[in-house]
């Protein structure tokens, strides 16, 4: 059966979804876009996601093109035309189409488009097997916290990554702290034991599965610092790992062709994938209000 999206108001086959040549994501990425899991039938972080989507569009100023509960209805329905149990929803918006000119139009009309594909379940072995980083500079704009459909340098870093026979690339900032990796949160774990992730500014983008990680970390009593952290403290780290909504938690095993720790997953990383996997089942995703107002 084919893949089912929504576009503008229509659901049509995949194969089929189309916008217009001067969509002004398109002409000049003036757009935001949410990624959600879909674990076991159920979306995860539905109300950080759309907490986040709104301020994605309010820092942009676009409008919504539907209102949030008009807009979760085309969620579940792509997800079930699309008969996902586990796997993604992919939501993007733009400013709409409109005769070329940098400036906002007088008057344009959001364009939305939803996707969605399958994956499979949650494999912790392969989560657990780990990958490899490498570090570069981070070239991005300076508003990394809202969602922008702009990702040109995070795939010149994705790509120089593939690369090296690198998993992904942690971008480094002009004092030589690590902000966060080109589609994923970077994480250390100290040799005293303390969990260390970049603290929330415009320098990253605060991930969904970064506070359901932080809330369920805490919750099990975990020491957290969110601090920034050097690329010679990550190096000297005795744990590391990744999170995102298609990565979970994800073990990192060497940076720079340097082995972490053992070189193997670290305790307190398998641990807290299981303490992320059973907080979603409980939770369905982080518990956080307000967090980008």
């Amino acid at each position: 059966m084919s893949r089912i999206a929504y576009v503008n108001g229509q659901y049509m086959p995949h194969r089929d979804g189309a916008v217009h040549i001067e969509d002004r994501g398109y002409q000049f990425a003036d757009g935001v876009y949410e990624v959600f899991a879909v674990n076991k039938g159920k979306l995860v972080g539905e109300q950080g996601h759309l907490e986040r989507l709104n301020h994605s569009l309010s820092e942009l100023r676009i409008d919504w093109p539907l209102g949030r509960r008009a807009l979760m209805v085309v969620v579940h329905e792509i997800v079930r035309r699309n008969h996902v149990r586990d796997g993604l929803v992919y939501i993007q918006i733009t400013r709409g189409a409109a005769p070329r000119d940098h400036a906002f139009p007088q008057q344009a009309q959001s364009a939305l488009v939803v996707t969605a594909k399958k994956s499979g379940p949650v494999d912790k072995q392969a989560l657990c097997a780990g990958v490899d980083v490498i570090t570069i500079d981070d070239i991005r704009w300076q508003r990394c916290d809202i969602k922008s459909v702009s990702l040109l340098p995070n795939v010149l870093g994705k790509q120089q990554a593939r690369e090296a026979g690198a998993f992904e690339a942690w971008q480094v900032d002009n004092e030589g702290y690590v902000t966060e990796g080109t589609s994923t949160n970077a994480w250390i774990v100290t040799m005293e034991g303390e969990l260390v992730t970049r603290d929330i500014s415009s320098s990253i983008l605060n991930g969904i599965t970064r506070l359901a990680v932080l809330e369920a970390a805490a919750e099990a009593g975990v020491q957290i610092n969110e601090r920034p952290f050097t690329t010679a403290e990550a190096a000297a780290a005795r744990e590391a790992f990744i999170t995102s909504s298609t990565s979970h938690v994800k073990a990192v095993t060497r940076i720079n062709r340097q082995s972490i720790g053992n070189g193997h997953v670290g305790e307190l990383t398998a641990q807290i994938l299981d303490l992320y996997l059973d907080y979603v089942d409980e939770h369905g995703g982080p518990q956080v209000a307000d967090t980008w107002n």
